[in-house]
């Protein structure tokens, strides 16, 4: 039986993420973050460190005897995954428990979270180093009928400031090109606007992103012979768009979208989108699921580790690639984790156990 619980998995993903990010809208600098709580106030589910201060990698034992799959300094999580927690908590509590878990990085969704009271983006900052992460990204909304909305097209000027405060070296969008509609010139459109917040990203010495999920992999209304993803890479400049491929939601549209309209086959592999162009990759979402062909996704979510999506596969063949051992960064992802410290400390132990064959 499907784990979605919306007979729409894919939209609601979209309008529940819309939503949080809406939360930021109008807020100041000094006052779009939860407070943190005390960093002992996080109890329930969080490991006890391995002994002598192993890493997960370490407590959880290796598979094989390769060297790791995952790069050293490289494995970070969005926050969205934990957002219940962070609401409830703080970010401090949530920090540590990563800093436990063996993560590196963190990408935002978003700067508030639900989490209640006022920090300044600086603070975070800091409180997220203390704790050994480094703030790698953030999504932000791409478009809102709202004059005042935190987005991309609405406030750009205003998004990229909050990014620099934050350090960040990447921010970016989960919502897909769909502003404009589905046809091929609409895309063409799409593509100059994320041309622009790129060029603007990168005068602040920043990589703009468009995060995937599954329909950014259908076809064009008025081309049934052309895959929309194809034209966002063909339109945007590589130097000016980046992408996160969302690894998970990749092989749904790898399931959904391996037709065209008139049932003729166009099959693809995600991983060959990399392969292919793998500087326009400098994220990606590790999300797994288990194969269900009778959901009209083709997956479960799941933990990472408990599907059969193979990221020994993956992410070997993209970190073997020459000069791509630490040019990507793999953040953790799940929508509605059962558990959300669960979730993340089992993903972090798993991934960190994955070997490349010998």
């Amino acid at each position: 039986m499907s784990r979605f619980s919306q007979p729409d998995p894919e939209l609601g993903h979209r309008l529940s993420r819309r939503g949080m990010l809406g939360v930021a809208a109008g807020a100041t600098a000094a006052a779009l973050l939860g407070a943190a709580a005390p960093a002992n106030a996080a109890t329930g589910t969080a490991a006890a460190p391995a002994p002598g201060g192993a890493t997960p990698a370490t407590a959880s034992g290796a598979k094989g005897r390769g060297r790791p799959v995952l790069p050293p300094g490289r494995l970070g999580i969005q926050l969205y995954s934990l957002r219940d927690k962070v609401s409830t908590l703080g970010f401090g509590p949530v920090f540590a428990e990563l800093e436990r878990y063996g993560y590196d990085e963190v990408e935002f969704a978003g700067y508030t979270q639900g989490s209640a009271g006022p920090i300044t983006l600086a603070q975070l900052k800091r409180l997220a180093r203390n704790h050994g992460l480094n703030p790698i990204g953030s999504h932000v909304g791409y478009y809102s009928d709202d004059p005042n909305a935190y987005t991309f097209a609405q406030n750009l000027t205003k998004v990229l400031d909050d990014a620099q405060a934050l350090g960040l070296k990447h921010i970016g969008t989960a919502s897909g090109p769909f502003r404009y509609g589905s046809t091929v010139d609409a895309w063409k459109r799409a593509a100059e606007d994320f041309n622009t917040y790129g060029a603007a990203a990168r005068a602040r010495g920043m990589k703009f992103y468009q995060h995937n999920h599954s329909e950014e992999f259908s076809f064009a209304t008025d081309n049934p012979k052309v895959r929309l993803y194809d034209v966002l890479l063909k339109e945007t400049d590589p130097a000016l768009v980046h992408l996160e491929m969302d690894i998970y939601w990749a092989y749904v549209g790898q399931f959904r979208f391996s037709k065209r309209p008139d049932g003729t086959p166009a099959p693809f592999e995600p991983l060959n989108y990399v392969l292919r162009q793998p500087d326009r990759y400098p994220l990606f979402h590790v999300k797994d699921g288990e194969s269900d062909p009778s959901n009209p996704y083709g997956y479960n979510m799941t933990d990472v580790g408990d599907g059969d999506i193979d990221y020994q596969r993956f992410i070997s063949a993209v970190t073997r690639l020459r000069g791509h051992r630490l040019a990507h960064h793999w953040q953790a992802e799940h929508d509605n984790p059962a558990e959300s410290f669960t979730f993340a400390r089992r993903s972090s132990a798993h991934l960190h156990s994955l070997r490349e064959k010998c």
